[in-house]
């Protein structure tokens, strides 16, 4: 494979005579060639630092405002990956930061958001990530070593490479070489920091096919209307959930929570996803599963699996019937659904059921519920507990009052004051845990 070994464009100019395609990258509006590195900003400038580090890694780069980015999008092709500088961007400029990564992201493209913060109501995995720490790689471009930023493009860079005419292998960080003892701790601690942030790519990598398996759109209709919410703790999230239409009469939906977080819950999600199965077919018939029917045969096949570091998992399984308007549920371990009628209280549906994956024998219990226009569901993950009410001795479940403010707004609103409520609320580390919510409401 040939070897990436490229002069910046103004050196390649002043380096040989004859005339290469791609030297003047830099000053040529669009790119014409591949083009290593695309600094987006609110002028289009490369600051001088980033400059002399790109020319010292013989990378071809080029600077476009940001408000030119729409015309690169039948060249992305030939971008290898794209810092963002989000200092000083304008409001325009702003609403167009999360088509922009989001474009980046169908394109395989990494993109480096440096600077500025900037916070935006998108659902973007890339821009959302842990809730501690966002996609950016600091808060100001000063506290960013050059050697930091070399280990984010040279990573991007490879990742985008890999497998094309162009061979690409990340370094070590440079180093700088003195004559005290702590040379040997300085090069181990930097190499250690280039590993840590290539298992950092590989799990946002990882979260974004978790959030591949999640619906791609909510299946609303003329009778029910769907809201959802996906939160992971980490890059990876131990919650899966799934709204299907089963057949023209029957929805099934559910949340699955697997002990534990990071990757191997993760991974549990992934198998769960593909395990449940919510009909079965006979030649040409199908036989739609009862809920209860569902949660048997998916803890009979975790627990066949006989899984490796005694992995468990939740579960609330709920089957719409659209022509009745009956809803028959069934939980495992799982928080008791929340049953919302305008004018009453709210109500737990409870349901007996064990975990998934400790006994093969376990058996499940299922109810029935009902609707009727104007009801609400509220499924969700253990984490969304503590922004919905706490467990009381003397009283039972006392629902929050910020969450009952907001249970007599329409799904979708409700469901975003549920976020909202997730974001104004802050938490200890100890206390953060993936949250997913699954709503619906009868029109």
């Amino acid at each position: 494979m040939a070897k990436l070994a490229l002069a910046s464009t103004s050196e390649a100019a002043q380096s040989t005579d004859k005339k290469d395609p791609c030297a003047a990258d830099n000053t040529k509006p669009m790119p014409e060639c591949f083009t290593d590195v695309l600094y987006l900003s609110s002028n289009g400038t490369v600051p001088p630092e980033i400059k002399r580090l790109l020319k010292r890694k013989h990378l071809f780069f080029l600077g476009l405002p940001m408000d030119q980015f729409g015309q690169l999008l039948h060249r992305l092709t030939l971008i290898g990956t794209v810092v963002i500088d989000a200092k000083g961007l304008d409001v325009s400029q702003q609403q167009k930061l999360p088509r922009i990564i989001e474009s980046l992201e169908m394109s395989n493209i990494g993109a480096i958001l440096i600077n500025h913060r900037v916070k935006l109501p998108v659902r973007s995995f890339a821009l959302a990530g842990p809730p501690v720490k966002s996609f950016s790689l600091t808060s100001t471009m000063e506290s960013v070593s050059i050697d930091q930023l070399w280990v984010r493009i040279s990573i991007n860079l490879a990742y985008r490479k890999k497998g094309s005419d162009l061979g690409f292998t990340p370094p070590a960080p440079t180093m700088r070489i003195g004559n005290n003892g702590g040379n040997k701790l300085a090069e181990k601690l930097h190499i250690t920091g280039a590993l840590v942030d290539n298992l950092a790519e590989q799990l946002r990598m990882a979260g974004l096919v978790q959030r591949d398996f999640l619906p791609a759109r909510l299946p609303d209709t003329n009778c029910v209307r769907w809201a959802a919410t996906f939160l992971p703790a980490e890059w990876v999230s131990g919650d899966i959930y799934d709204i299907a239409r089963i057949d023209e009469r029957y929805f099934g939906f559910y949340i699955a929570d697997a002990v534990g977080h990071a990757m191997p819950a993760a991974l549990l999600t992934i198998f769960l996803k593909q395990a449940l199965a919510m009909r079965e077919t006979v030649d040409n018939k199908y036989r739609i599963f009862t809920p209860a029917e569902v949660m048997q045969s998916l803890n009979q096949r975790i627990t066949d699996q006989r899984l490796s570091g005694y992995q468990f998992a939740t579960c609330c399984y709920c089957l719409l019937d659209l022509e009745s308007m009956q809803l028959t549920y069934a939980r495992a371990g799982h928080p008791y659904p929340i049953f919302i009628r305008p004018g009453e209280d709210l109500k737990l549906l409870e349901a007996q059921g064990s975990l998934l994956g400790i006994f093969e024998q376990s058996e499940y219990t299922q109810q029935i519920v009902q609707l009727r226009p104007g009801d609400k569901l509220f499924i969700h993950s253990d984490g969304a507990e503590p922004f919905i009410g706490s467990f009381s001795e003397v009283t039972g479940f006392d629902f929050s009052e910020e969450f009952c403010r907001i249970r007599d707004m329409s799904v979708t609103e409700m469901m975003d004051g549920f976020n909202q409520l997730i974001r104004s609320r802050k938490l200890a580390p100890s206390e953060v845990d993936d949250i997913t919510a699954v709503a619906l409401e009868v029109l």
